[in-house]
């Protein structure tokens, strides 16, 4: 029974982070305003369900620091292309901590890894080859994915380090209070470039307080919740579901049609991911 709750939490993750692309979308804010006030409101939220009970350190702040970077990275990515290349993009991540991990980690890449990371490369080519057109959802796809892959670059980094700091950690909680950090810490970067705030509608503004209360604060809740309950492999074949959403509710909720060599290229990507996580969890074992 606990499995199975926690199964629907990460799948309640997975879905509300999906919601980001077309969240951020909202028309009547740029990307500074939404990034400094999406995650101001999450890192409020999230410090309400914590109670204040955290540790920081030198390396977690770090790690926040690359965390906000994150954030930032993708709000202006999303705002400035499409949602499916925004999180396809953002998805290479695998790659980097592949060519990161024996700097950082001193973990050492196989060959197979050598075939993962040309499939995934391969992917990201496909998502950028096409340079769809500017329209009033993605006005600059050029720059937006540009953004979009440094996002990825800095989220390999923040899982990098997040596996640092939790591998020797003696305190409680050092990812959450890396989270939270991050949020301020982004919503501290941005707050000075994002007045003066838009005169948005009702339903903008609330769609605003939806990211930072729900796609992100309610999100890392059900996904700390779960974490301890599930194995790795399948929390992290259940959080593709982001991606594979992502597009889905920009083209509802925005009408944004991802191109075709978008879709392909973010199929590639999530395809391989699946399969080397699975390989990896059985070699583990065997």
């Amino acid at each position: 029974m606990k499995s199975r709750v926690a199964t629907l939490q990460v799948v309640a993750a997975a879905v509300l982070f999906s919601t980001g692309g077309a969240g951020i979308k909202a028309a009547a804010f740029s990307g500074v305003q939404v990034s400094a006030l999406r995650s101001g409101i999450a890192a409020l939220v999230l410090m309400l369900f914590v109670r204040g009970h955290l540790t920081w350190s030198a390396p977690v702040l770090g790690v926040s620091l690359v965390y906000g970077s994150t954030l930032t990275l993708f709000v202006l990515g999303t705002k400035l292309t499409t949602a499916a290349n925004a999180i396809f993009l953002q998805s290479t991540y695998p790659l980097y901590v592949l060519l990161l991990s024996p700097f950082l980690l001193g973990e050492r890449i196989g060959r197979r890894d050598m075939l993962y990371l040309a499939a995934v490369g391969a992917g990201l080519l496909l998502c950028v080859i096409g340079r769809p057109p500017a329209t009033i959802t993605a006005p600059n796809p050029t720059l937006g994915n540009v953004f979009a892959i440094l996002s990825g670059v800095a989220w390999a980094m923040t899982l990098l380090g997040l596996r640092y700091v939790e591998r020797d950690a003696t305190e409680r909680s050092p990812a959450m209070a890396a989270v939270i950090t991050g949020n301020a810490l982004a919503s501290l970067a941005a707050l000075p470039f994002a007045w003066p705030l838009p005169m948005a509608s009702a339903s903008e503004w609330a769609t605003i307080v939806y990211l930072g209360v729900f796609q992100i604060g309610l999100a890392y809740i059900f996904l700390t919740k779960a974490v301890g309950r599930l194995p790795a492999l399948e929390i992290s074949l259940l959080l593709l579901l982001e991606p594979v959403l992502n597009p889905v509710w920009a083209w509802l909720v925005r009408g944004e049609r991802p191109g075709t060599w978008t879709i392909a290229g973010g199929a590639i990507i999530i395809l391989v991911t699946a399969l080397k996580s699975v390989y990896d969890k059985r070699t583990t074992i065997d």
